[in-house]
């Protein structure tokens, strides 16, 4: 597991250093515990790079085996930097029918590319605060799952946004 990681973190270096017209603005990634408790908030401080120009948001996941569901529920939240906030709560499919987990990766963890929001227009100057946490719930519980097991990293991008002619 351990030995998979190193991998990946090593492609992962190898590639960003090797593009140099990099479609992305923005793409980080946090690590979580072994298991995300459902009131911990990963946070990315973004201050973007003009106030013209569309860009799309995705939400980006590393996720194992251990992971026993076939949705992923989260709220994300994009704070402006003169205090306007926008919270939404989303769901995404995680795996097939079949129990075949979506996401690219040929280890036990898949990586998977969420969109978030698409042509995006940072119109306020100055810092931007994007918080995420998971909202899973089980069938038929009130109470949502204390603990997640399954996602190791939970990123954020912004793509410059392709201009068709």
């Amino acid at each position: 597991m351990l030995k998979n990681r190193v991998l990946l973190l090593l492609v992962c270096v190898f590639f960003s250093l090797s593009s140099c017209d990099s479609k992305y603005y923005f793409d980080e990634y946090k690590s979580v515990p072994k298991k995300w408790h459902k009131d911990s908030v990963v946070s990315f401080k973004i201050h973007p790079p003009d106030s013209i120009n569309p860009y799309n948001l995705f939400v980006n996941l590393r996720n194992t085996t251990a992971y026993k569901y076939s949705n992923l529920f989260l709220i994300v939240e994009m704070v402006f930097p003169h205090g306007k906030t926008v919270k939404d709560t989303l769901e995404y499919k995680m795996a097939e029918p079949s129990g075949k987990f979506l996401g690219t990766g040929y280890s036990d963890i898949k990586e998977n590319k969420l969109w978030y929001k698409e042509q995006v227009i940072f119109n306020e100057s100055g810092e931007y605060e994007v918080k995420i946490q998971q909202a899973m719930r089980e069938n038929g519980m009130v109470n949502g799952v204390e603990e997640l097991e399954g996602i190791t990293d939970v990123g954020f991008s912004i793509e410059k946004n392709k201009i068709k002619k």
